[in-house]
Parts: structure tokens; sequence; C-alpha cells
């Protein structure tokens, strides 16, 4: 399969779907909470808090359904003091007849273009075969290798945090 991935707007506004999708195999879907209207305000303006893109295959490699755009990677710029420029993947979804064919690689391209040292991403405990896979292409485990947890404050408790004096 060759293919080639580009940000496009409206591709990404019409494929919601796929962010549906990937929560579903998750198991989180009651968790989506966006809208459209916040993904092109928050995405698609002066300074966008993430960049997307977009894996689209030739049309003589249309997926079962006769989609071209086959996946997507959601990301935002990071930076390390340590090591310097890194993209953080925040979603990567392909769709599950296209899994397999190097369409990770498209994404990692990207991170490269953008003289990115490292690219980082986050993978739920149960998903083995997506850990594995990385694995398998040299990506480190920082939770096992250097005991790195990943820390969130949302909804009320960011409220008083912030509110903390």
């Amino acid at each position: 399969m060759t293919g080639h991935a580009y940000i496009h707007t409206q591709t990404l506004l019409n494929k919601v779907v796929f962010f549906q999708e990937l929560a579903a195999f998750e198991n989180m879907a009651d968790q989506m909470k966006i809208s459209h209207k916040e993904l092109e305000s928050d995405g698609f303006c002066q300074n966008p808090f993430f960049g997307c893109l977009v894996a689209e295959v030739p049309e003589e490699h249309q997926s079962k359904e006769g989609f071209t755009v086959v996946g997507y990677a959601l990301y935002f710029h990071t930076y390390s003091t340590w090591k310097g420029r890194s993209l953080y993947l925040e979603d990567l979804y392909v769709m599950e007849e296209f899994r397999g064919n190097n369409v990770t690689v498209l994404f990692a391209q990207v991170a490269k273009k953008k003289q990115c040292v490292r690219l980082q991403l986050s993978v739920l405990n149960w998903n083995t075969s997506t850990r594995d896979f990385y694995a398998a292409k040299g990506a480190q485990d920082l939770t096992e290798r250097e005991g790195w947890h990943l820390i969130r404050f949302d909804g009320e408790n960011l409220d008083n945090l912030a509110n903390d004096s």
C-alpha cells in the first residue's frame, strides 16, 4: 500500500467519526464530550492547540466502505529541556483493514521533518497488541523503564488547584 499524510481541515472535520471509533475501541466512548465547533476553533486557529494529520491512500486502495482517508494522528508540540523538540501523539487511529501497512511510519516521518528528537504517546495497559507493536519498533515503555507516571488534573480538581492559595 502506498499513501501520504497531509493536513486538511475539512477532511478532519468530516471524519470526526474516527475520533468516535477510537474512543469506542478504547472503551471510553462515554467520555468523548468535545464538539465539532470546539475542534475547529482549537485546532484551526492562528495559534492552534493541536495539529492533525490525515492518512490517505490512492483511490485504487480505498477501504471496503470506499474511503480513501484511512486514519489520523492528532498531536501537539512539547519540549524537553534534556532533549529538545518533541511531538506528543494524543491520538493515532488507523482503520482496522489498514493496520500493519506502515501508516504509522508516515506519522513518524512528520516528526522527523519537524526536527523532533522524540515522539511520545500513551497506550492503555490492556492494549498489549499495540504496546507490543511499538516495542518491536523500538519504543520504550517509560512506566516500566524509568517509573514515570502520567498525572492529570481535570474538571473540579483543576479548578481547585488553580484556586489554591
